[in-house]
């Protein structure tokens, strides 16, 4: 590489630790050096629009639509995002084809005085933004309330201590970045709720077409990871998901075979739709497409009922 690197990323305090988290495996991987590679901080409308859904003022692309801009007008050179908050239909021209090793999926609940979920009160109010996580919620305990919070992890875990929610329900792998692992009251395994498709993972955006960075990013590239992030992804490109379908989808590899589960809410959340498969591992991308038509049909099918 004959010019430095511009990496671009939300300015929030976890997607610098993710960004500095790209650059240090670049520079470990490659020849290049610290001060060839400079992070760039990029403010985008999620981060500005506090007080609705996502889905109510554009869908995930809010978190991602304006580093991509940057991308596209090469004012950066690669773009950090964290991969569940990426629409799943790829920007023209974009590619997004390189994922750090993923981090812990799981969801957690953090509460005052360390409760866990069967012990808060009735109807006890729980702050979450996502239809996934409230349907997921209330299909372990119908009498929980959910309501909106919206805000990075530090400003959810104040608004919690300030007495305005019950509890809180957030990924793990963000909880871990920061490392405030001492506010977890409990960690809930991926089958009791199913993780947001590719939660833990780090996703790597560059141009189509720019040799040179695709060079450097395929040298970073975790194996394992980038099958499981095209296997999640591309049964929310089946389903058209964005954060209003509410979908939970992990996936594991056991020698050369990946297993994927998922699982669909209808809009009301009162009808779930699972699925659980399993193919050799360069079979991924057509698993998910299968798993994604699978659920398709079972829940357009209930619908026709």
């Amino acid at each position: 590489m004959n010019k430095k690197i511009i990496i671009g990323s939300r300015g929030s305090k976890l997607a610098l630790i993710y960004a500095q988290n790209a650059k240090e495996q670049i520079i470990k991987k490659t020849n290049l050096k610290d001060e060839d590679i400079f992070i760039k901080e990029i403010t985008t409308k999620g981060d500005q629009i506090q007080n609705l859904r996502l889905s109510e003022v554009g869908g995930k692309g809010l978190f991602s639509s304006n580093i991509e801009r940057e991308l596209q007008e090469k004012k950066i050179d690669i773009a950090v995002h964290a991969l569940k908050d990426m629409p799943a239909v790829e920007t023209e021209g974009l590619r997004t084809d390189t994922f750090l090793e993923r981090n812990d999926p799981r969801e957690i609940l953090i509460t005052q005085n360390k409760k866990k979920l069967n012990e808060l009160k009735n109807n006890a109010i729980i702050g979450t933004s996502s239809y996934r996580r409230e349907f997921q919620i209330k299909n372990i305990r119908s009498d929980l309330n959910c309501k909106l919070i919206r805000g990075n992890v530090d400003t959810r875990i104040k608004k919690l201590k300030d007495g305005l929610y019950d509890g809180i329900i957030l990924s793990y792998a963000g909880i871990k970045s920061l490392m405030i692992e001492n506010e977890v009251s409990e960690i809930f395994s991926t089958q009791k709720i199913v993780p947001s498709a590719g939660q833990g993972i780090i996703a790597l955006q560059c141009r189509q077409g720019d040799s040179e960075i695709i060079s450097v990013l395929e040298k970073i590239n975790h194996k394992e990871t980038h099958y499981r992030a095209h296997v999640e992804r591309n049964i929310l490109k089946v389903l058209e998901g964005d954060c209003e379908t509410a979908i939970g989808v992990h996936s594991f590899i056991n020698d050369d075979m990946i297993t994927v589960e998922a699982e669909l809410f209808s809009l009301d959340g009162l009808q779930r739709f699972y699925e659980k498969k399993s193919s050799k591992i360069e079979s991924a991308k057509n698993l998910g497409k299968e798993v994604g038509k699978i659920l398709k049909t079972k829940s357009n099918n209930s619908y026709k009922q």
